[in-house]
């Protein structure tokens, strides 16, 4: 298991030449700056961007903020919807056609606590993007980490919000009753139980790829202002900005967990990691524990099926013993 003495930071990831990196939702927030060290290390990343147009403006700040040429890593824009499973496989049909190798793919985007919405395939929105749409893209890209010489990541982020979280497999789309915050914290389990599920059939196939969560703690991001905007609430967005202000860390030091479990040495696949400060909000990157439910075998398998028949995806991998 990876340790985190003295605190880490960027100063401390490896070098990263000739490694190819996948960031979902890269053009701002958690994912700019994740991409922004990986292109300091020198990796090629692949900015998935639901518009090209935003990533593009992504790409040319990280250039222009780059005065002393220290991200010598090269950037490639590339368009995805994760709220679009033709869109996911159009993504990744066209990396593989363009790339031979994917070392790192950071499930990063997402959406948080908006008003109750579909994606084009007709799943409730937060969990269409922030599980199922990252379900079909690792499973799309898979063979690409299968193939790649040496050890690959999949890093999958969540929330400490996971911790309210219950998969209702009852009213999983919330068709019968909406709570934004309930609907967050499900699509955040859901991750969290999927990186956990996906690493169990990783080992029973004895791949070299390793599947991790994280979470950010508390960073201030974009993603708290589009419930309040969705809703017309102007209370709630100065709220949000208030508390941002006091607690909140910044979005670069809320993107070391996802690095740390992207690229730290010894990193085991199966863990979690998040900011260990003050409770758990901020602070250097720690292996930590998610909660009791996140470990429940049962409840990862039915999601995954669930999740294979929602997208239409199926892993090529074999399915682990199930747990007494």
């Amino acid at each position: 298991m990876a340790q985190n003495r003295g605190g880490w930071s960027t100063a401390r990831m490896p070098e990263m030449d000739e490694r190819v990196v996948v960031v979902t939702g890269a053009n701002s927030g958690l994912g700019y700056e994740a991409t922004r060290a990986f292109a300091r290390k020198g990796a090629h990343v692949v900015m998935a961007c639901r518009s090209e147009e935003r990533g593009e403006a992504a790409k040319r700040r990280i250039r222009t903020e780059d005065a002393e040429g220290t991200a010598r890593g090269s950037l490639e824009v590339a368009s995805l919807d994760l709220a679009n499973l033709d869109s996911v496989r159009s993504f990744a049909d066209g990396f593989r056609e363009a790339h031979d190798e994917l070392h790192v793919l950071c499930n990063n985007a997402g959406v948080m606590a908006i008003p109750r919405d579909e994606t084009e395939d007709g799943f409730e929105m937060q969990f269409g993007v922030n599980h199922l749409g990252h379900f079909a893209l690792t499973g799309h890209l898979l063979d690409a980490l299968l193939d790649t010489p040496g050890e690959t990541r999949v890093v999958t982020q969540s929330s400490g919000v996971h911790e309210r979280g219950d998969i209702d497999f009852e009213d999983l789309h919330h068709e019968e009753s909406y709570d934004e915050w309930d609907a967050y914290a499900q699509s955040k389990l859901a991750n969290v139980l999927f990186a956990y599920e996906l690493q169990r059939r990783l080992d029973d196939a004895d791949a070299d790829v390793a599947s991790v969560a994280c979470h950010p703690g508390y960073a201030a991001t974009n993603l708290q202002r589009r419930g309040p905007e969705m809703r017309g609430s102007t209370a709630r967005l100065w709220a949000m900005k208030a508390m941002n202000a006091v607690l909140a860390q910044s979005a670069e030091q809320g993107a070391l967990p996802m690095l740390y479990a992207a690229t730290a040495p010894g990193i085991e696949g199966g863990e979690y990691v998040g900011p260990g400060g003050l409770l758990d909000m901020r602070g250097p990157p720690e292996i930590q524990r998610s909660s009791e439910v996140s470990y429940d075998r049962h409840r990862a398998e039915r999601l995954w099926a669930v999740s294979e028949e929602s997208t239409g995806v199926t892993y090529d991998l074999e399915r682990p013993a199930t747990a007494d």
